[in-house]
């Protein structure tokens, strides 16, 4: 790669270690962790001197080495830029006498909330975001809800990067807010019938949402009522409205099990009705008709998931009857309700379909799509008692599309197709699959995207992006951003590994806890097959991925960085063992059913330390690094890509360079505002160019 003037920050090494069943791992980069870290979430400004001194050399680095290809990524973000219909608008979405939608204003960069009278006429704005972003550095919604009079409507913000959400209520008409504010919540609002109060998620001081509180309109915070506590540390618990509209869901669970209970929102002030009491490794979600609950779940060894009833006024698993039996391989995804008719979302070989059940006749149907690789999703509706179903399709090459679909008469009416401003033209693209054999002899799909005029000689460049886990399913759905690498002669891939959903949940399972290394394997294994096949060659790949997704990047480039040019992790969740030992970070607890506990388990803690990407770097080459934190990320907290590197530099034999890109002001997204985004992305798509040598060329 260049030279570089500037030299790489050395992170001082300071012996730490620690010994967990009779094992000790050594960690001399531990300082980077803030022993105030929480306060520090709250307030960047308190962090440690040296620490801030650290990631600044760190990020005076980074741009030694691709502050070059600064006007490179400007061009790339005018491209994007260029894209974006600036001022774009949803569908409206009727609810009693008005219709409600989204829009954004030409340049601007937060969304507004709108309404017309339902079969039009003036629009007006409930919420600019533009304006209420005004004076902060971020900015982001968490949610907006009208109230069932549509006077009001609650809405809430985080203004800090931090994911505590301010809760606010604002006079529809009028425009001005009440003097309600509720604080540190998930920014999620249900509202009762009467309109007088509202159910919220509490966030506590590990930004575990355990609490559910009702507000009343008119009363401070203090006042509010606590209406249920989830005790187990490992389950998160959200709300939101039954599809009827009849009940506030109290929806609670961790990575394997759930248990949900119902509000009558006619009568706020009632307990909450628990569903069905939660058994270990057993999943449900309901859906409510009249006297009847539609329930997907797992239960019976439903490993794809089926679709039971229940009475509603004995809704225990004991008369729990099957509606849609379990059928291995096709994977139940969601399931919707309306008043006449159930719509459930499928998956089978990683193609999704939209089967609509006529709840009279029992008869059914299917929305599917011929092309090769495609996404759908159902988008659901404030009304109940409707026949009408919104859908979004898109692929590769297609741009998204929403339809209205008469699910009586199968009427089909395109409502909206989104618009590139700049122009694009479908038929310029190919988007393919192909199949990745693993090393166990598995078939891993692997979606494709390149222009038509693309030679498969094995001279092109890569981009291969990876997630695998949560039981996450990548679509294949359109990126407009994609296109930018595309046009410069990349072919853009995903590998639908393991450890999500692409197959199925046995598709989850087979890449988790001590199945994860799957994940890896086959992540490698959709590269090896792309090189066969002639669609790139070694080292002419750019691994990418997030989060969980970054884990996987930084276990391939321990695992099989040969294979590639370059690796970029966007807040890599890196140092696994540390932070599943930790039980007082915001994650840890929820995650232990994903990653297994290190702190009771030996054999869990030994599965951990042989793949975390922290604790395996080792003396060899590794490809040219970029990772990407966020300061006041609870996530995947800053400390984590930091060490990573750090120790990454102080090890590898050769290759690189490896970069850290710390957003001083941002967490777990990344900036805010659909613009500033654009920037990030133009940084890891200018780095991807550079890696393979093509950042100067196609400027």
């Amino acid at each position: 790669m260049t030279d570089h003037s500037t030299k790489a920050p050395v992170a001082p090494r300071r012996p730490h270690s620690f010994t967990r069943h009779g094992i000790t791992v050594q960690d001399d980069y531990a300082w980077l962790k803030d022993a105030r870290w929480q306060e520090v979430l709250h307030d960047p400004t308190l962090l440690d001197a040296d620490i801030r001194a650290y990631l600044e050399a760190e990020n005076g680095y980074a741009e030694s080495v691709l502050g070059h290809t600064a006007p490179l990524q400007k061009k790339i973000v005018a491209e994007m830029r260029g894209r974006i219909k600036e001022d774009d608008s949803s569908v409206p979405s009727p609810d009693g006498p008005y219709a409600y939608f989204r829009k954004y204003r030409e340049g601007g960069q937060h969304e507004l909330f709108c309404r017309t009278p339902r079969n039009g006429g003036a629009e007006t704005i409930g919420l600019d975001g533009d304006a209420l972003a005004r004076g902060h550095e971020y900015f982001k919604f968490g949610g907006s809800r009208h109230s069932h009079d549509h006077k009001l409507v609650a809405w809430s913000a985080d203004t800090k990067g931090s994911e505590y959400f301010t809760i606010r209520v604002r006079d529809w008409d009028g425009g001005d807010d009440l003097a309600d504010i509720v604080e540190e919540t998930d920014g999620g609002v249900v509202w009762s019938r009467d309109c007088k109060s509202f159910f919220y998620v509490k966030l506590d001081d590990n930004h575990r949402p355990m609490q559910v509180w009702r507000h009343k309109l008119g009363t401070k915070q203090a006042e509010d009522m606590l209406v249920y506590e989830e005790k187990d540390t490992g389950w998160f618990t959200h709300v939101h409205e039954s599809t009827s509209g009849k009940f506030c869901v109290i929806a609670g669970g961790d990575h394997e099990t759930s248990e949900q209970r119902l509000i009558d929102l006619d009568h706020p002030e009632t307990p909450p009705r628990l569903v069905a009491a939660r058994e270990n490794g057993v999943q449900y979600s309901i859906a409510d008709r009249g006297n009847e609950l539609f329930i997907l779940t797992n239960a019976d060894g439903a490993i794809d998931f089926k679709i039971v009833t229940a009475p509603l006024a004995s809704p225990e698993r004991t008369n729990w009857r099957d509606l849609i039996p379990h059928r291995a391989g096709i994977y139940v995804l969601d399931h919707d309700l309306y008043s006449g008719h159930l719509v459930r979302l499928e998956r089978a070989n990683a193609l999704p379909s939209i089967v609509i059940r006529d709840l009279k006749s029992g008869e059914e149907h299917a929305i599917a799509f011929a092309e090769g690789a495609y996404s759908l999703d159902a988008m659901g509706s404030y009304e109940f008692d409707t026949t009408n179903l919104r859908f979004a399709y898109s692929s590769m090459t297609t741009p998204s599309e929403v339809y209205d679909y008469d699910m009586v008469t199968r009427a089909k009416t395109l409502r909206k197709r989104q618009e590139i401003p700049s122009g694009h033209n479908p038929a310029d693209y190919v988007t393919t699959r192909i199949m990745a054999k693993a090393d166990d002899g598995t078939e891993v799909p692997v979606s494709l995207l390149h222009r038509r005029d693309f030679k498969a000689d094995g001279s092109a460049p890569l981009l291969l992006y990876g997630y695998g886990s949560y039981g996450h399913a990548m679509p294949a759905s359109f990126s407009a951003n994609r296109l930018s690498l595309v046009d410069r002669g990349f072919v853009y891939a995903i590998a639908h590994i393991r450890g999500g959903t692409d197959k199925g949940w046995g598709w989850y399972l087979d890449g988790k806890r001590e199945k994860k290394t799957n994940s890896f394997d086959d992540f490698a294994a959709c590269a090896r097959a792309l090189i066969a096949a002639n669609y790139t060659s070694a080292k002419r790949i750019v691994g990418h991925g997030g989060s969980a997704g970054g884990m996987l990047m930084g276990a391939v480039a321990n695992r099989s960085g040969e294979l590639f040019a370059g690796i970029v992790a966007e807040v890599p969740f890196v140092d696994v063992l540390n932070t599943m030992l930790d039980d007082t970070l915001p994650l840890t607890p929820p995650e232990w059913p994903e990653w297994g506990n290190p702190i009771e388990s030996e054999k869990d803690f030994r599965t951990i330390l042989s793949y975390s990407p922290y604790d395996n770097v080792v003396a060899k080459d590794y490809p040219a690094i970029l990772a990407m934190a966020g300061l006041t990320d609870p996530r995947v907290t800053y400390w984590e890509p930091a060490k990573w590197i750090a120790r990454l530099r102080a090890t590898m034999t050769g290759g690189g360079p490896v970069v850290l890109r710390t957003n001083m002001g941002a967490g777990h997204g990344g900036a805010s505002g659909r613009f500033n985004r654009l920037d990030e992305i133009a940084i890891v798509y200018a780095f991807a160019l550079w890696a393979v040598g093509l950042a100067d060329k196609t400027a």
